[in-house]
């Protein structure tokens, strides 16, 4: 399932998403890894593939111990990537 996820946010690069408290971000595609414009952090294609067993998500606390849970929460709540 990763792969259709990962390749779906590859996809989706530079699209403008929503985290839960509304703020706005957009990502670029870093090799295996996305960098996130409001934030000086690389995420990696782990840190999503972590946060999958966990879907559907209704918040961020069970990602919590990942890496910038609030970006992976948005993009894996996004109907452009989990459909």
């Amino acid at each position: 399932m990763i792969e259709e996820v990962w390749q779906r946010i590859v996809e989706n690069e530079g699209n403008i998403f929503k985290q839960i408290r509304g703020k706005q971000f957009v990502y670029t595609v870093v090799g295996t890894s996305i960098k996130l414009t409001t934030t000086n952090q690389l995420v990696a294609k782990s840190e999503f593939e972590k946060a999958v067993p966990y879907l559907p998500l209704s918040n961020t606390v069970p990602i919590q111990h990942l890496r910038a849970p609030s970006y992976i929460y948005a993009i894996l709540t996004d109907k452009r990537i989990i459909d």
